[in-house]
This record gives structure tokens, sequence and C-alpha cells, in this order.
């Protein structure tokens, strides 16, 4: 078995970010072992044909699993084609079988069953971690519902919302994205056996008096690998698959990366509501001690942005890929595959964590409602003036006016006025008395029926994401 350490360049994926059933997944030993599947259950089909023997197919069936990369690889540096090296380490171990490994295929036939097998596979690891995400976000969404906070438009304080609410916006993305890669996992296709350029003809040739077509034999090889088959397809299975499934992966990628970037925001000091956990040993700086810098949501941001880039490059294998199939999508794949899936397994591991540790700073919250809270909860103020009988365009000024004071003030470090203001104000009080301000201008219930919302889709989130 070939080994690396860190004395050569090997892929922060490696080691680094993802999940090791991912990674096994898309391991090269992994892949190997699914070939040996598809040539299995390719024998096995030619068997009931009587094309091959149950010997042989038992011989292959016995040494299915013991795959040897180093001889594969032998093979290869003298032959420099990878399929063609592991077939024939295959069939030094069959000294039986081995004779008819990969009768009547094509080299795609097999690869393109194995690739669709591994975006089956890695959806339903994806599927399965968002699933643990958005049970996460639902819960949190429940605790806080109630909870008042003060909402912003173009990052300025504008009216209160939940904390609740805003977690359900995030929810919500997510729960789109479970849907789409739901749909897309159960549409995943494979090849099937179509030969060279699609035609199925070298099948054709070789069951020629059996009595069995080449259909009858696909849909037997495909029932053995569970899975379905294109209807057609040319030397490849349509590209068009990778390019949706890596777009559907940058799409929950981008709601992810929406998360995380918010929740920078909200722990910058100058809002404070929220922060990530936070180790009691973490270290935040390396220069200043006392940072506590949110890396776990900047790590997110930074995963997901790379798989934002990789549609780009599915496009171009979909789009590019000149009548039957040219050979120049093989070598980016080898990559952009296991990245997209390995990057947003990781993200969300990541997100799982943020989610389940994320701190609310009710003290903060308090503070940003008071300060900035009483601007939005004018808006009640102005209608139960106008419901008196006063002008809406003469009192919208008048509040105008006196919110831009208060605002000034606050920007020079002085205690917000608005109320004060606006109670001393006869313009405004001739139509809604100083007493009843107070209420008026308490933004704190001011969130209409976010609660009730976000109790919903929490609702709907737990019912259609339950085993």
């Amino acid at each position: 078995m070939l080994t690396y350490d860190h004395q050569s360049y090997i892929s922060p994926l490696t080691w680094r970010y993802g999940s090791q059933a991912m990674r096994t997944l898309w391991s090269e030993a992994e892949k190997r072992r699914l070939l040996r599947r598809f040539w299995v259950a390719l024998a096995e089909a030619q068997s009931a044909v009587g094309l091959v023997t149950p010997e042989q197919v038992a011989d292959l069936k016995a040494r299915q699993d013991d795959v040897d990369i180093a001889r594969a690889a032998e093979i290869e540096r003298e032959i420099h084609h990878d399929l063609m090296a592991e077939i024939r380490t295959y069939a030094e171990q069959c000294p039986v079988g081995g004779a008819i490994i990969h009768l009547g295929a094509t080299s795609m036939d097999a690869l393109d069953n194995v690739e669709a097998m591994r975006l089956q596979r890695g959806l339903d690891l994806i599927l399965a971690r968002l699933v643990e995400v958005l049970g996460g976000l639902a819960e949190r969404m429940e605790q806080e519902a109630d909870t008042p906070a003060m909402a912003f438009t173009h990052i300025q304080p504008a009216e209160p919302t939940t904390i609740g609410y805003r977690l359900a916006q995030y929810a919500q993305d997510l729960w789109l994205d479970w849907r789409e890669l739901r749909q897309l996992r159960a549409d995943i296709r494979g090849k099937g056996l179509k030969g060279a350029v699609g035609t199925s003809a070298s099948y054709s040739a070789l069951l020629d008096g059996s009595g069995w077509s080449a259909r009858q034999l696909e849909e037997q090889v495909m029932a053995g690998l569970g899975l379905e088959a294109f209807e057609v397809a040319t030397q490849t299975y349509p590209r068009k698959q990778d390019l949706l499934v890596v777009q559907a992966l940058a799409n929950l990628g981008a709601s992810l990366h929406k998360f995380a970037f918010d929740l920078r925001l909200l722990q910058s000091p100058l809002i404070g509501e929220w922060s990530e956990p936070f180790g009691e040993k973490q270290v935040g700086s390396s220069a200043m001690p006392f940072k506590r810098n949110p890396i776990v949501a900047e790590n997110v941001d930074s995963l997901t942005r790379l798989v934002a880039a990789l549609p780009r490059v599915a496009w171009d294998n979909a789009a590019l890929s000149l009548l039957e199939r040219t050979l120049d999508d093989s070598a980016n794949r080898r990559l952009m595959l296991p990245e997209a899936f390995l990057l947003l397994d990781e993200a969300l591991i990541r997100s799982q964590r943020l989610i389940d540790g994320l701190r609310i700073w009710p003290e903060a919250v308090a503070r940003n409602l008071r300060d900035y809270g009483i601007f939005a909860a004018t808006e009640r103020v102005l209608m139960a003036a106008v419901k008196a009988g006063g002008d809406r365009q003469e009192l919208h000024e008048v509040i105008r006016e006196h919110s831009m004071a208060a605002w000034a003030a606050l920007q020079a470090g002085e205690p917000n006025p608005l109320a004060a203001r606006l109670a001393g104000d006869e313009r405004l009080t001739q139509w809604v008395s100083a007493a009843a301000l107070p209420e008026l201008l308490d933004a704190t219930g001011h969130v209409g029926d976010a609660p009730e919302r976000t109790r919903r889709l929490a609702q709907i989130i737990r019912g259609e994401t339950a085993p």
C-alpha cells in the first residue's frame, strides 16, 4: 500500500477537512472496490446468459475486496492505462475468473457507474449531516422564537425581529437545499452498459444468439448495483449530472456561508449579540491574547467560497464534451467531485458546532433594542396619531426631524433623547398624549407574527426530515 507523510504535498482534505466516512468514500481504495463490484455484477449477469461459468464468478467474488493499489500502480507505470492496470491486477488474483473480467465493456461502463454510486453515497452523507444541522436549528429557533432583537437592513438598525425568526431564515434556506439534494439523490443515474459510443454495439454482438438483448443485460447488471441507468448516453453518462450535483452543493454552501457570515457580523463588539463557541484554553491570536476571533465561522465561509468556484469547471465539462466524448474532463473530475463533497462535509460539521454552541448575549441584545428600537417604534406613534385625526405627512416630518437629531446625539456618545423630544412637541402630543408615548415607543412587542411563523417552520422541518 502506498503511504504518504507531510514531507510531500498532500491535500488538506486528506487529513484536515472532512469526515473519515467521506474521505473513505472518495478514496482510491473504495473506488477500486466499487470497480470490482461492477465487474462481479457484470460477470453474474453474463453467467445467467451462459457467457461465463459460475466458477469464474465465484473466483471474482472471493477476491473482490483484495485491492492491491501498489501492484496496480506498478502495472500502470508500464502500460499507462489506470483501468487496465486494475483489471490486470484483479485478473492476477483470480486464476479461474480473471480471463473474463470486463468482458464486452469499455472503460467508462465501469468508471461512470462507479462514479454514480459514489455520487449517491456522497449525497447520502451530506443529507444526513444536513438533517442534523436542521434539527439543531429548529431547536434553537423554538428556544428563541419570542426573544426580541434589532433587525438590520443595509447593515443599519431597522425594526425589531426575534432571534428565533432570524435563525428561521437560515433554516428555511437549508431546508430548500435539503429538498433539492434529496430529489437530486433520487435522480442519480449510471451510464449503464452502452459501450464505446453509447450504442451498446459490443454487447449486442456478444449476446448474439443468446436470446438476450443488450438492454436486458444492462438491467440485470444495474439491478445488481442498485442503480438505474440513463436511457441514452455516449461513452460517458451526461456530464450535466455532475453539473447539477456540484451546483446543488454550491447552493448549500451559499446557505451555510450566509449563516456564518451573519454570525461573524453579530459577534463584532459593535453589535455583540451573538458569538461562536470559544474553548477555555483556545487561543484567538498569536499577537493579541485578548482576541476571540470567529474562526469557525470564518472557516465555513472560506470552505464554501471554494465550493462556489467548482460549478464553473462542471459547466465546462458538460458544455465542452464534444460529440460522443472527449477526455479533457477526466483529470479535473478526479479533483472536483471529491473536493465538492469533502468541503461541504467539513462546512456542515463546523456549522453544526456553531449552532450547538451558539452564545446569545442578552445584555447586548437589550442594549441595541434600547438604543435603536425606539426609532422603529415611532411607526406605532405615527399610526396612533393619524388614527386620532392627525395629518400623516406633517407628522412624518415631525418624527423625522426628532429622529435625525436623536441619531446625531447617539453618534456623539450621548443618551438617546428621542422619547423626551417627542414628548415635548405639541405638534405630536395634541394627537398622542405624552403619557401614552412610553408604551408606544417600547419596541420589544413590535415583532408581528414572527414567533408563530418561527414555530411553524420548525414543525415543518421536523416533519419533513424525520426518518
